[in-house]
C-alpha cells in the first residue's frame, strides 16, 4: 500500500475506506503522523489491517495505533470488534503469547539514595527471576496443579502466598479471566507450560528498574502512589510456551473451520471461527486459560522481585513492592461497546494493543475510576517507558485502547546483523543502566535503534485524546533472557 491509498481525517489521524477493496467489512482508521506512516509503509502492516477489515461480524473501523508493525496476518498495534456471539474469533488478531502484558510495581525508595545499590539489585532480579530460552520458572507444579491455576491465574498464585489483594484489585479482569477450560488446552501446551511458571522468557520481554523521571499529572500520580524520583519495577511477559502452542494447535486447527463454516479470508494467517460454534467456544476457553497463565506468571515474578528488592535494601521499609496495575496487549475479551449510537457485546481483539477504560469504568478499582485505568507503555531498551490513563474519548473512538509500545522498526535478524551485542552493553552501561543479559545476541535483537521513537508515540495517542500522560520513566536496571 501506499500514502496515498489513505484519506487523512486530521493531523495524527487516517481512514483506509471501506470501498479500498471489494471484500472489506468495515473501514480502517489509523492513529499516527505522517512520519509514522512513512515508517509503516516499508512492511505490510497496512495490507494487513486491510486484510483483518474482511473478518466475519466485524462492526466499527479496525483501528490501528502508531506503534503498528507487521505481525502475523493480524497487524502488531491492531484493535478489531467482532459482534457477539455470532462474530469471528480469531487466533491470528490476538497473537501467539497470549495475554502479553506488563506489571508496574513501585517502591518509595528515593534513587538518589540507594543508587549505589543497583548492581546488587540487578544481580539478585537475575537470580530470582528466571530468563531465557525455554528456561525454567521459579516453581514446577505437577499437571492437576497446572490445571487449577489455568482456572484460577493469580487467585490461583494467591492462594499459594503469591500475591495480595491489592495486587489482585489492580490487575486486569483481577488476574483471572472467568470461563477459562483447562481441558481445551492440550497436553502438548501443558508439558510446555509445566515448568515456565515464574520466569520471564527471552526476546522483548524484561524487568526493568525505573525512575519516575517526570510527573504530568499530579493528581494520577498521587492516586497511583508514584513522585517524582521514585524507583520502580516493571514486568513484561506473557504465557510462554503454553500460550504458544494453544495458538498454534488452534490456528491449524482453524484452516479446516474457515471451510466448514464457509468463511473466505485473503490470508490463511486469519484463520477464524464463529464464537458461538464448537470450535469458537473451545478457543475461548484455551485462551482463557493461557490468560490466566499469564497473569500467574507475572505475580509470581512479582513476588520474586519483591524478595530481590527486600534482600538488596535490606532494613528499608520503603523497599517494598506495591502494584500499581496489571495490564494485558494481547487478547481477546468480551466487552460491552457503543457502536452506531447502539450498546452491543463485542469481542474485542487487541494485538499489541493496551486496554484504556477511561474514567468511571466499573471494570476498574474503585481508587482509579475518577482518573481513567492506567495504561503502561514500556519504551525499548534504554529509552523511556511511560505511565498514562485511559480516556472517554478512548472508550467512543478506540474500543477502550491505546497503543501498547514503542513498535518493532527493525527484525531480529537485521538488528543482530547491525549490532554489535558488547557494544550496546558499553553503551547502556555508559548511560548508568545495569545490565543483565542472558545473551549478547538477545541483546543486540532488542537494541533501541530496532524501535520507533516511543516519546513519538505516546505523544500521537495522547493528540487522538484516547490516552492522557501521566508520568514519564527512565530505566537504570534492565533483565533480559
Amino acid at each position: 500500500m501506499k500514502l496515498e491509498d489513505l484519506v487523512q481525517v486530521s493531523e495524527i489521524e487516517w481512514e483506509i475506506p471501506r470501498h479500498f477493496r471489494a471484500d472489506m467489512r468495515v473501514p480502517v482508521r489509523l492513529f499516527a503522523t505522517r512520519e509514522q506512516l512513512l515508517q509503516i509503509v516499508n512492511d505490510r502492516s497496512l495490507e494487513q489491517a486491510v486484510n483483518a477489515a474482511t473478518l466475519p461480524g466485524l462492526v466499527g473501523h479496525v483501528i490501528v495505533m502508531p506503534d503498528m508493525h507487521q505481525g502475523y496476518g493480524f497487524p502488531i498495534g491492531g484493535i478489531a470488534a467482532t459482534e457477539y456471539p455470532t462474530g469471528v474469533i480469531s487466533p491470528g488478531a490476538i497473537g501467539y503469547d497470549i495475554n502479553c502484558g506488563v506489571r508496574l510495581l513501585a517502591s518509595t525508595l528515593e534513587f538518589q539514595s540507594v543508587k549505589d545499590d543497583l548492581d546488587t539489585l540487578a544481580t539478585l532480579l537475575n537470580n530470582y527471576c528466571p530468563s531465557g530460552v525455554g528456561k525454567a520458572g521459579a516453581m514446577k507444579i505437577n499437571l492437576r496443579e497446572l490445571d487449577r491455576l489455568l482456572e484460577g491465574g493469580s487467585h490461583w498464585a494467591q492462594k499459594k502466598g503469591f500475591a495480595t489483594d491489592a495486587d489482585l484489585a489492580r490487575t486486569e479482569e483481577t488476574g483471572r479471566l472467568k470461563d477459562a477450560d483447562p481441558s481445551k488446552v492440550s497436553d502438548r501446551a501443558k508439558k510446555r507450560g509445566q515448568d515456565q511458571v515464574g520466569s520471564l522468557g527471552a526476546g522483548n520481554h524484561f524487568i526493568e528498574v525505573e525512575v519516575v523521571d517526570q510527573v504530568f499529572d499530579q493528581k494520577a500520580v498521587q492516586v497511583m502512589g508514584l513522585h517524582q524520583g521514585c524507583l520502580t519495577l516493571q514486568i513484561h511477559c506473557g504465557s510462554r510456551g503454553l500460550g504458544h502452542q494453544v495458538c498454534t494447535d488452534y490456528v491449524q486447527r482453524f484452516q479446516a473451520s474457515v471451510k466448514k463454516y464457509g468463511i473466505n479470508l485473503p490470508d490463511r494467517e486469519l484463520v477464524c471461527a464463529p464464537m458461538d460454534t464448537q470450535e469458537g467456544k473451545d478457543y475461548l476457553g484455551a485462551m482463557r486459560a493461557a490468560a490466566n497463565f499469564a497473569f500467574a506468571n507475572r505475580q509470581i515474578l512479582a513476588h520474586s522481585a519483591r524478595r530481590a528488592f527486600e534482600e538488596a535494601f535490606r532494613g528499608k521499609s520503603s523497599a517494598h513492592l506495591y502494584q500499581v496495575y496489571d495490564i494485558t496487549h494481547n487478547m481477546g475479551k468480551i466487552e460491552t461497546h457503543e457502536v452506531d449510537g447502539k450498546e452491543i457485546m463485542v469481542c474485542v481483539h487487541r494485538k499489541g494493543a493496551t486496554r484504556a477504560f477511561g474514567p468511571g469504568s466499573h471494570e476498574l478499582p474503585s481508587e482509579y475510576r475518577e482518573i481513567g485505568q492506567p495504561v503502561i507503555i514500556p519504551g525499548s531498551m534504554g529509552t523511556a517507558s511511560w505511565v498514562l490513563v485511559g480516556t472517554e474519548e478512548s472508550m467512543t473512538r478506540a474500543f477502550g485502547s491505546s497503543c501498547h509500545g514503542a513498535g518493532r522498526m527493525m527484525s531480529r535478524s537485521k538488528a543482530k546483523h547491525e549490532v554489535r551485542g558488547d557494544q550496546l552493553r558499553k553503551d547502556l552501561e555508559a548511560k548508568g543502566i545495569k545490565i543483565r543479559a542472558g545473551s549478547l545476541p538477545g541483546l543486540a535483537e532488542e537494541a533501541p535503534q530496532a524501535y520507533k521513537d516511543v516519546d513519538m508515540v505516546v505523544e500521537t495517542v495522547v493528540k487522538a485524546g484516547i490516552a492522557k500522560k501521566v508520568a514519564r520513566l527512565k530505566p537504570v536496571v534492565v533483565i533480559k533472557g
